[in-house]
């Protein structure tokens, strides 16, 4: 999986992926009366909303862009027709080429964590049948129960060719309550860092980075100058640009000297950008396509 993210980084000379984590109050009037009309003001109306706008900004920056990255909380909470729109907004992405990375952070152990795995990144046996289910590249986890809730997502990736992020420095304002604790001297991300580089030493592809990457938010850009010593092969996720604050001078230190190792998302400020006072609702995939265009400039002036 690396190896075909860090191929269509290169190819597209970009290292933006696009977060698709729709609200109902990003998603044009237009597409919501359509949506409302065939199906009522109701899950399935909120999540055939989604699909119709996910669509629209797919087909405007499929060109542009190496991968997106659904958040599956905004589907989730509209229960089996949120998660069906999550799937198929997944299956659409794939058929333009993009490299999927699952937001799902999943932290959990023994069969928990496999069935998780085999279903987001793996397959399921059904009596003796084997099926893919959500189909995602990569996907998101959490690391705080240790390494038995990580191997068997580490084993998916063997087995499947698949990738993980792992969460070591996140983004939100208070991350430090617990990642920056000190733990026998050492700040406790800085130590989470070390075991996802370990982690992933027997994953490294021929792009000479690890299927097993790091998520790292460029809101802390000193941890992260820190965290890409540590981390030299892994590559990292980086949330925070745009929206939360994180600029691109910010992030610079997130990238190795050879200009990869980093891909940065945006989420809001692309597939909302329509929001400016220049767009209409019309406009919406123009917008998020434009603003695709500004993110590539403004990462490539610090590479």
């Amino acid at each position: 999986m690396i190896d075909i993210l860090v191929k269509e980084i290169q190819k597209k000379d970009n290292p933006t992926v696009v977060g698709l984590d729709p609200r109902l109050n990003f998603v044009p009037t237009f597409i919501k009366e359509e949506a409302f009309e065939k199906f009522g003001k109701t899950p399935k109306g909120a999540s055939e909303a989604f699909l119709m706008f996910n669509k629209g900004i797919i087909d405007a920056v499929s060109d542009l862009v190496p991968a997106v990255k659904p958040q599956v909380a905004m589907y989730e909470q509209y229960g089996a027709e949120g998660i069906n729109a999550y799937i198929e907004t997944i299956k659409y992405a794939k058929k333009k080429g993009l490299v999927i990375i699952g937001d799902i952070k999943r932290g959990d152990i023994a069969t928990t964590a496999e069935a998780y795995s085999d279903g987001h990144i793996g397959k399921v046996d059904i009596e003796d049948e084997q099926c893919i289910v959500y189909d995602e590249d990569s996907i998101t986890i959490n690391p705080y129960l240790g390494y038995d809730s990580v191997e068997p997502y580490i084993n998916n990736c063997k087995n499947f060719n698949r990738g993980l992020f792992i969460l070591v420095k996140t983004s939100n304002p208070n991350s430090g309550e617990i990642q920056d604790l000190i733990v026998e001297g050492e700040a406790l991300y800085k130590r989470v860092g070390r075991l996802v580089n370990k982690w992933g030493e027997e994953l490294i592809g021929n792009s000479g980075y690890s299927q097993i990457g790091a998520v790292v938010g460029a809101t802390h850009s000193s941890q992260a100058e820190e965290l890409r010593e540590i981390m030299p092969n892994n590559y990292f996720l980086v949330p925070g640009y745009g929206a939360q604050g994180a600029t691109a001078k910010d992030l610079k230190v997130c990238f190795n000297k050879d200009g990869l190792g980093a891909i940065v998302n945006s989420s809001r400020g692309i597939i909302a950008a329509y929001k400016n006072a220049k767009y209409t609702e019309l406009q919406f995939a123009e917008a998020a396509r434009e603003a695709v265009i500004e993110m590539q400039k403004d990462l490539k002036s610090v590479l």
